[in-house]
């Protein structure tokens, strides 16, 4: 097994979620199979319990994993499917130190950050990294480790002496360790300042890391002297310094990391030989490059509660921007707090309101994502109205499906006090009530998480054309609260159809509305398996509904479906040549569409 370490410094954010799951493609595409861990240094146990504002999104797995929003990078990236264990956490590795003392596995010892803590990491990094993601047996060829935080944090420095250690552990030929950095331009001068990097360089030298690659973050290339200054003083060769400057999009990274001849350095240093070719990136970069010439838009409004961060939604942002390249178009985000939708912000600020009104009819589709707590739903409810009444596309996710439901049980039944018992535990009208299972005491884990099977009660439905007329398609959770199955059929003799249910058949997964161009709400969060070029069935409606192609959309997952029922799944180049026959006699939906994997690669 060989293990690609990244870091980073001077400041956070500079992208090494990005970095390193570029990097994974980029070896991917060299015909290696790849996994990835992430390291995050704070005490909780998991992402689950942090506020969107503190974390941005978590992102869910299949097994129910309630991750950091990188884990999403790494998916979409690399197309595995990744567990919890690989989401380290110091409450992870504290909590089980703290379990094998109380069992008496030490017995007879003190228990030490050196050695017990930072050999637990060790033995966690091992375990993992050896666990399949792919679909195939056996393990990975090469780990990519990203260790969150700056180098310099204090929570970091017990995984630092154990990332140390564990170079030596597997030897030198098996660990590399690329060092993302910082190389700002002062406005003043216009020069590149190396000073920065020159400094995380030596503190991460002085924690016993020794970086062979330096990708510097810039807004423009690296120039030679900067190059030198850094080779110079970093004591890394020349040519494994890495330009990583901005671009139109962050499709192009792993290209920046190619023309750069990254996986060279890293396969000199992992001594890798022979055994891998020349990266195959020719669709990714026809996608990344055709995205950039995208300039009809499509205009969707979010409405939310997070909307003053958008990594709040960052797989929602994503899963949008596959279906919109899809169907060729520029995706524009309107972000929209809720609360601005409200008649007391008519009040408290009129310029609010009437700026988020502007943004709602200017809409092509209402988006009304997940999100827990009662701040902001009655201008979801607006905003669900707005779009049902004047028959815009929308999509309600997880919350935003049972927005839908209580919207509809006020306007079209009239009960006017319909509600959710998360919003009013004592509500005479329930629509929307908590799980039976769930938990009200324990926070932490206890919601239905993962991956969940959902049965289509028909195939002539919208949602279950988009699949493919599928009898059942298994998708991910993470949800406290459900549609009130007492009062499903009177929603369901109004004109409202459930026509995604659980195993039971009690539990409401998808919601329709038959007779409107597009309105559909999910129990479920779509937009954690999406991915370019094979975007979420959910979303790629929505904005073909969005921007007039709908019906294109659908003929063509029809096509799919019956390319895959008959074997040809198997064959992606066939699969691909099913969808450049739709395009053939659909030029006016699009001009190419192929819909698979660049070599089973995905972003």
């Amino acid at each position: 097994m060989k293990y690609v370490l990244v870091t980073g410094g001077v400041v956070s954010g500079l992208g090494k979620g990005v970095t390193a799951s570029s990097i994974g493609l980029l070896l991917k595409a060299c015909g290696l199979r790849v996994t990835a861990i992430k390291i995050d240094p704070y005490l909780n146990t998991d992402a689950g319990t942090m506020s969107p504002f503190e974390h941005g999104e978590v992102f869910v797995l299949d097994d129910g994993g309630e991750v950091d929003l990188d884990l999403g990078n790494y998916e979409r990236f690399m197309d595995i499917k990744l567990t919890r264990d690989n989401n380290i956490t110091t409450g992870k590795i504290y909590q089980s130190v703290i379990n094998r003392e109380r069992r008496g596995d030490y017995l007879g010892k003190t228990v030490q950050v050196v050695p017990h803590i930072t050999d637990a990491i060790q033995d966690w990094i091992e375990r993992v990294a050896h666990i399949p993601v792919d679909g195939k047996t056996g393990p990975a060829d090469v780990c990519v480790i990203e260790l969150g935080g700056t180098i310099g944090d204090i929570e970091s420095m017990p995984f630092i002496q154990a990332l140390g250690q564990f170079s030596y552990r597997v030897g030198a030929g098996n660990f590399c360790l690329v060092h993302v950095s910082l190389v700002p331009v002062l406005n003043v001068v216009g020069e590149q300042k190396t000073k920065p990097t020159q400094h995380s360089v030596r503190a991460l030298r002085g924690q016993g890391l020794t970086p062979h690659i330096l990708a510097c973050r810039s807004t423009m290339v690296l120039d030679e002297n900067a190059r030198g200054k850094l080779s110079q003083f970093c004591l890394i060769p020349a040519e494994n310094i890495i330009t990583l400057y901005d671009v139109p999009n962050i499709w192009h990274i792993p290209l920046l990391l190619r023309d750069q001849k990254a996986h060279e350095a890293m396969f000199k240093v992992l001594n890798i030989h022979g055994v891998t070719k020349e990266p195959n990136l020719e669709e990714w970069t026809c996608r990344a490059e055709s995205s950039d010439l995208l300039h009809e838009p499509v205009r969707i409004a979010l409405v939310g509660k997070y909307t003053c961060l958008s990594d709040s939604y960052l797989s929602v942002l994503k899963a949008l921007l596959h279906a919109s390249v899809d169907c060729k178009k520029k995706l524009v985000v309107d972000w929209i707090p809720a609360t601005n939708l409200e008649s007391a912000t008519a009040k408290e600020n009129p310029d609010a309101y009437k700026a988020a009104w502007k943004l709602l009819k200017g809409a092509d589709g209402v988006l009304v994502p997940g999100g827990f707590g009662d701040r902001g739903v009655q201008g979801k409810i607006i905003a669900a109205r707005y779009a049902r009444e004047n028959r815009i596309p929308f999509l309600g996710i997880c919350l935003g499906m049972q927005i839908a439901v209580i919207e509809f049980a006020r306007s079209v039944l009239g009960v006017q006090d319909a509600n959710s018992t998360e919003f009013d535990p004592h509500t005479k009208s329930p629509y929307i009530i908590f799980m039976p299972e769930g938990s009200k005491t324990q926070m932490g884990g206890t919601m239905r998480l993962g991956s969940r099977r959902t049965y289509f009660q028909t195939k002539e439905c919208k949602s279950a054309k988009l699949y493919g007329c599928k009898s059942f398609i298994d998708e991910r959770h993470r949800h406290r609260y459900e549609v009130n199955p007492e009062l499903v059929s009177r929603l369901e003799n109004a004109g409202l159809s459930f026509t995604g249910k659980d195993e039971t058949g009690q539990r409401m997964e998808i919601v329709e509305l038959p007779n409107h161009p597009y309105f559909i709400g999910a129990q479920f969060h779509p937009e954690f398996k999406s991915r370019p070029g094979k975007p979420s069935p959910l979303f790629l409606g929505f904005i073909g509904a969005a921007c007039g192609q709908f019906d294109a959309v659908l003929q063509s997952s029809s096509i799919v479906d019956n390319s895959l029922s008959k074997g040809v799944g198997s064959d992606i180049s066939a699969v691909n040549k099913a969808y450049k026959n739709i395009t053939a006699t659909k030029t006016a939906y699009r001009t190419e569409f192929i819909y698979g994997s660049c070599n089973g690669l995905h972003f």
